[in-house]
């Protein structure tokens, strides 16, 4: 029997009624998920009276372990070396 990937829904699905309930995700793997990969939440609040705009507020959220931002850093710090030496990230 083939074992397919556990699918988050998406907005569209939700919107649709469609969603997939065959498997269920736990809370510890949607953890587990977010932590091993990383996620950016992204949002802005604006308050008005009258239509005018008072005050804003945009916000971004990085979620991740710190395991993961170290790997990231590492493949992005190999990448620049690879494109331009060795010491292309070092200030005289």
């Amino acid at each position: 029997m083939e074992s397919r990937p556990n699918k988050i829904p998406t907005h569209q699905d939700m919107e649709n009624n469609v969603v997939d309930r065959s498997q269920e995700v736990t809370l510890h793997e949607i953890l587990d998920r977010v932590l091993n990969k990383g996620v950016v939440l992204a949002g802005d609040l604006v308050i008005s009276v009258a239509d005018i705009d008072l005050v804003y507020v945009g916000v971004r959220v990085l979620l991740s372990s710190v395991e993961t931002l170290e790997r990231i850093q590492s493949d992005k710090q190999k990448e620049n070396e690879h494109m331009h030496g060795p010491n292309a990230g070092i200030n005289r």
